[in-house]
């Protein structure tokens, strides 16, 4: 069994995860900013719920091609060089987003977003777990979550400027164009910025020794270890890949019994249920959900502002327990945290009258809803936010890590569409109370999934990690 090797240069590697990270911080963005435009297309667009729900959900189709396909080419050409796809994907993205005159050019754009959020979203916890060493992995994959909420924080505080300034997200901001466009181009500052640090970082000493470079692999330890760590941990990554060929998609199916790897399926749960509990309806579309129940644009709008605050916290309360307590207290705790707030919420809902033909909350269960929204979105981002992405970094051996990624990845942005996508018409027919006792359900559930199926990994070096 390997032992662990304590990192020499912290600082090194806290920069080069920093800089990973950014692509967190963009798939935040990108995915958050939707939630302030959504009156701007219909408007544009003169789409309907489905059409909206199309539109805003758009992206999420190029996510679940991008996770996929990112995690078989980062095996062929790089952790690192799929990141620098991405970067000019996002650029292209935030520009293109912008400037769409209808609803076909804007999906194209937003597509070409999803393919670099998807990549993003799987390559940065990957390069980050290869590149760190396990005393200081879960840290270090938990500034993905915080970059994540990061982007999606300063995506909502970007809205509600942007919106306050021009007077609406309709109204005309910046040289007669509408603020819902300046929206999306904001995201072009920091998509330059990750463009150009990602020149500065090396690639995953992990990807070096499976494509057979073994010398820069040496190298790049040699940033991270002192003389005998740098040894140590060569000889482990060499011996923890297989010497036939390089890692491909078949290395899924357990050679003896013919069927997917176990650990594959816990790896796809992980990634379903972390979607099912319906986070990303408060992402997308936090500002039509409190409209729904009586609050202004500019409330809605501030609310997430809050939210977003709310998950960097909860973020940063992850930072200091993940690698104490481990990833599967952290996971179980979350899902009853969530499943207890979301009922709350159901009961705030389900007391809403109809004013004026909107709904609307009486001052006691509107206190109530906000409260248990933030303390939702505070187990969230406390547990499966973070918590998800650090296990399916880590928990995959080396050999199969590319191919795991791809397949989680797939169905985690799958199943993201599908409840991005549904949420509009789930309003429209069975009401905000129907929609989150779904999700309510769907976090029982995924409790007693963690408690049955899911092993720790807090403390195991990537080479320890055993086939299931």
């Amino acid at each position: 069994m390997p032992t662990q090797v304590a990192s020499q240069r912290p600082v090194v590697v806290l920069l080069t995860c920093c800089v990973a990270a950014i692509g967190g911080f963009l798939f935040g963005f990108d995915s958050g900013v939707i939630n302030g435009t959504v009156d701007g297309l219909q408007q544009a667009f003169q789409s309907q719920s489905v059409g909206t729900g199309f539109n805003v959900a758009s992206m999420l189709l190029g996510c679940a091609v991008g996770a996929f396909f990112a995690g078989r080419l980062a095996d062929r050409f790089g952790r690192r060089t799929l990141l620098l796809v991405s970067a000019v994907f996002f650029i292209i993205s935030a520009w293109g987003s912008g400037i769409a005159g209808g609803s076909l050019e804007f999906v194209i754009y937003r597509v070409l977003g999803g393919l670099a959020v998807g990549a993003a979203s799987v390559m940065s916890p990957a390069y980050i777990s290869e590149i760190a060493p396990s005393h200081l992995r879960g840290r270090l994959a938990t500034i993905q979550q915080v970059a994540i909420i990061g982007g999606l924080f300063f995506s909502f505080l970007n809205n509600y400027i942007l919106a306050n300034v021009a007077g609406s997200s309709t109204a005309p901001l910046w040289f007669g164009f509408e603020a819902w466009r300046c929206m999306f181009w904001m995201e072009l500052i920091p998509a330059g910025i990750f463009l150009i640090a990602l020149m500065f970082i090396p690639e995953s000493p992990r990807f070096l020794v499976s494509a057979g470079r073994h010398d820069k692999a040496e190298r790049v330890l040699r940033l991270v270890y002192d003389e005998a760590g740098t040894h140590k941990r060569l000889a482990d990554i060499r011996a923890s890949l297989s010497s036939r060929h390089q890692p491909r998609l078949s290395d899924l199916i357990n050679p003896q019994t013919g069927k997917v790897l176990k650990l594959v399926w816990i790896g796809i749960g992980l990634a379903v249920f972390q979607q099912l509990v319906g986070i990303n309806v408060v992402f997308y579309y936090g500002a039509v959900l409190w409209q729904a129940v009586g609050f202004s644009e500019s409330d809605a709008l501030m609310i997430n502002v809050i939210s977003g605050a709310v998950s960097i916290a909860a973020c940063l309360v992850t930072i200091g327990l993940i690698d104490r307590i481990g990833r599967k207290p952290l996971l179980w705790g979350g899902s009853v945290g969530m499943t207890v707030t979301l009922a709350l919420l159901v009961y705030a809902f389900s007391t809403a009258d109809m004013v004026n033909g909107s709904l609307a909350l009486s001052p006691g269960n509107g206190v109530l809803a906000l409260i248990a929204a933030n303390v939702y979105v505070f187990f969230f981002n406390v547990s499966w936010g973070p918590v998800m992405w650090v296990m399916l970094g880590e928990m995959f051996p080396n050999q199969v890590r590319g191919s795991g990624l791809a397949i989680a990845g797939l169905f985690q942005w799958v199943a993201n569409f599908a409840i991005t996508m549904t949420f509009p018409i789930m309003l429209a027919s069975i009401g905000l109370t129907g929609a989150y006792g779904f999700y309510a359900l769907c976090a029982l559930i995924s409790a007693i999934f963690v408690a049955r199926f899911v092993r720790e990994t807090n403390g195991k070096e990537l080479e320890e990690m055993a086939y299931e």
